[in-house]
């Protein structure tokens, strides 16, 4: 009876172990020859909203930028309102605090036609420059500040030029187009301030005037004869020894 049973056994364990082979191993490979699946695998980065949103619809982004920008100089002008020791530089600021602030409020009017919502502040590249330039005063706040807007506004030029040329929506392209020339403007003030206002004290300089005093101005020179101006610009008058008399100097008289 124990043989039969113990036999018994050993066939049906012969019988299961084919069915056993068929069953996929955890390796991964199915038995079809189809490769498996990674159930973890992990998915691709999905864009940002920002990217997004220009991607979708460029002129929208363009309001978002745009509005940001717009705050974030009514925010540096007021600080440098404030701070500046120019005064040159201040009136810059004032004027940066005008302009902004009228084209931000039309801004704002257009985008609720849009049904577009804007930032509610000038974000955090912004923030990060207003800090950095609240830590500084008197010529190094000028000099900083004017960089800034130099650097600012150029690239405002910039995206507002192509905004007027190539924007889709009619309304937004229009608002581009009529506020150029005013960024355009805002860019020439930024140069002569930072040529005029902004060096050692953030006041003019007197090199001019030390310019005309030394006579190297290139104003006013008198050339030698033979048309050879002297060394520094300043006047030589013929003497005795000189190769040519005063009356016979040629490039004396003045070329106007």
């Amino acid at each position: 009876m124990r043989k039969a049973i113990v036999y018994g056994t050993a066939v049906l364990s012969l019988a299961s172990a084919p069915l056993m082979a068929q069953q996929p191993s955890g390796s991964g490979s199915s038995q079809s020859g189809r490769p498996a699946t990674t159930p973890n695998a992990p998915a691709s980065t999905p864009a940002s909203p920002a990217q997004a949103s220009k991607a979708a619809n460029p002129d929208h982004a363009f309001v978002m930028e745009a509005a940001m920008g717009g705050m974030a100089e009514v925010e540096l002008g007021q600080l440098a309102k404030d701070k500046a020791q120019s005064e040159q530089v201040k009136q810059f600021a004032d004027r940066m605090v005008t302009d902004h602030g009228k084209g931000n409020d039309e801004l704002k009017t257009l985008a609720q036609q849009k049904n577009i919502t804007l930032p509610s502040d000038s974000g955090a590249k912004h923030k990060a420059t207003k800090d950095r330039l609240a830590k500084l005063s008197g010529a190094a706040f000028d000099k900083a500040y004017m960089q800034e807007m130099l650097t600012d506004h150029r690239k405002d030029v910039s995206e507002f030029q192509k905004e007027s040329r190539t924007g889709k929506d009619p309304d937004v392209k229009a608002w581009a187009a009529k506020t150029l020339p005013t960024l355009e403007e805002h860019l020439q003030l930024a140069q002569t301030a930072s040529r005029g206002a902004v060096g050692t004290s953030g006041t003019k300089s007197g090199s001019e005037n030390d310019k005309g005093a030394s006579g190297t101005s290139g104003t006013g020179t008198t050339p030698r004869a033979g048309g050879q101006s002297s060394p520094g610009g300043t006047t030589t008058t013929p003497s005795g020894g000189s190769t040519s008399s005063p009356g016979t100097a040629t490039g004396s008289s003045s070329p106007r």
